[in-house]
């Protein structure tokens, strides 16, 4: 597949263009930070001439051979945004992530790119980021939960939410949404883990929950080859809980009085994958115990 991937010089999205490449798929990156190398485009995406223009544009000079005209992308996989509040003024936040999303989304449909895969966040459940503490509305998340955040990066993925469904409604375009969790890579076990292990409190806010780097290049992976399923969107986490505590104690310690739905396993997750398993054959593989624990 050609594929139009933004943010692709990130920390979530450089393991996601290695693994797409590594699959054997010509994946373009289109980030502000891109090298000057082939199949990179430095694109301010809140300009939505920029946008369309890169995506109708040759990516690499062996797209000149042929001779047979610009090819269209098979996919596009937005990442890119201002990963979170304190980075920028909130009004930017919120006016780059919810501007660059609507370019990104109605560029593709205009080109007739057949599917749209979009990073939408956890924090889209008014946990993360919330002014104190609040609990969850029942345990464990799935993606039925209540949206309603108080801070301006959680409220443009919502709005993105909103913008996605409304496209595909016109278009019939599969646009799928990650709900994408606190992202790790391999090398942040060693360095933070054990804090988080003496001090299990600090992962509150991500509902005791993760994502390794690879496992969620696999989801990218998953949705580019599930066609059909129109609008959705899913949680992106991996199995186990990113402490060393138990489900039960998590529970004791922190969600007490909040509603369970459902009988839990005793390391299992508070941020529900269960969806994404279902529907795309999500699988992840990666854990902090293989590191740690071993």
């Amino acid at each position: 597949m050609r594929i139009f991937f933004t943010g692709g010089s990130g920390k979530a999205g450089q393991y996601a263009v290695k693994h797409l490449r590594d699959l054997g798929h010509l994946v373009t990156n289109i980030d502000l930070d891109a090298p000057a190398d082939g199949r990179s485009l430095r694109v301010d995406l809140a300009d939505a001439g920029q946008v369309a223009s890169a995506m109708q544009a040759y990516a690499d000079f062996d797209e000149l051979d042929p001779g047979t005209g610009v090819p269209r992308y098979d996919a596009v996989v937005h990442f890119a945004a201002v990963p979170r509040i304190m980075i920028v003024p909130d009004n930017e936040t919120f006016r780059i992530n919810t501007m660059s999303t609507y370019n990104v989304i109605d560029a593709a449909v205009k080109a007739g790119v057949p599917k749209i895969i979009f990073a939408s966040s956890e924090t889209t459940y008014g946990v993360c980021f919330h002014d104190g503490e609040v609990k969850p509305a029942y345990i464990p998340i799935d993606e039925d939960h209540p949206t309603v955040p108080q801070d301006s990066y959680a409220m443009s993925k919502v709005v993105n939410e909103a913008t996605a469904r409304s496209f595909q409604a016109r278009s019939g375009t599969d646009i799928y949404g990650l709900r994408i969790n606190n992202v790790i890579e391999p090398h942040e076990y060693a360095e933070n883990f054990p804090d988080f292990m003496a001090h299990p409190e600090k992962r509150r806010r991500n509902i005791f929950a993760y994502i390794d780097a690879r496992d969620l290049a696999q989801m990218v992976e998953r949705c580019l080859a599930t066609d059909g399923l129109g609008y959705e969107v899913f949680n992106v986490s991996n199995d186990d809980l990113s402490v060393d505590l138990t489900s039960d104690e998590v529970i004791a310690r922190f969600y007490q009085g909040v509603p369970k739905t459902r009988e839990m396993g005793e390391n299992e997750t508070f941020y529900a994958n269960d969806k994404a398993k279902r529907m795309l054959g999500f699988a992840p593989k990666h854990s902090w115990r293989d590191v740690l624990k071993s």
